[in-house]
């Protein structure tokens, strides 16, 4: 059996081409929040995005492709937020560092908990392996910079420790619909903290 197609018929250049993509985007992540996957077809994302089948087949030939491009936004703005944080926890303290990185990852999986949710198990039917893999080393390449700037031991292994550590404990609240965010900051905390052998002291305030 042929794989579907997962990328865009074409990408916008215009802003109205670019507001009708993200539309579709926008109308599709709305639909897997409400109903998953079971609700998730072409025919229901044009008509919650009020345009055309024609006009969605413009730029998505398969609704696999608006699944990967939901994944694929989703994954460049974790990314960007840990590459952020990761830059300027270089030059802060250690611990307030690690809070930014947990709370980058927290945020990924919590702004909108349903959405993760079904795009995490997406993830599973799509063949995107490669970008999962390159996604997982820019992340854990982040980690290690600020671990290496810290001084601590074999940065890259252990950042790639706490990577599946905190993707772990942050997947498992996920799955079983928790939205408590501190708490779970707390926990992951406490694990990484306890990994890296590091006081925890006062965490502060999550905004």
């Amino acid at each position: 059996m042929p794989k579907p197609a997962i990328n865009p018929r074409k990408r916008p250049r215009q802003t109205r081409s670019a507001a009708t993509f993200d539309l579709v985007l926008e109308a599709a992540a709305r639909i897997l929040e409400r109903g998953g996957l079971a609700a998730f077809n072409t025919n229901a994302i044009a008509e919650r995005a009020g345009i055309s089948i024609g006009s969605l087949y413009q730029y998505f030939p398969t609704k696999e492709a608006i699944l990967a491009e939901l994944i694929r936004r989703k994954r460049n703005i974790l990314l960007g937020h840990m590459q952020t944080a990761a830059q300027q926890g270089q030059s802060a303290r250690l611990a307030p560092a690690i809070d930014a990185l947990i709370d980058a990852g927290i945020a990924h999986q919590l702004s909108r908990p349903n959405l993760a949710r079904s795009l995490e198990y997406a993830e599973s039917l799509l063949p995107i392996t490669t970008e999962t893999e390159t996604l997982k080393q820019q992340i854990v390449h982040a980690i290690a910079s600020v671990l290496a700037a810290h001084g601590i031991a074999d940065p890259a292994l252990a950042a790639r420790d706490l990577a599946a550590l905190t993707r772990g404990m942050i997947d498992s609240a996920g799955l079983f619909g928790e939205t408590d965010a501190a708490s779970l900051r707390n926990r992951v905390r406490r694990a990484v903290f306890g990994y890296l052998g590091i006081p925890q002291g006062k965490r502060r305030q999550a905004v």
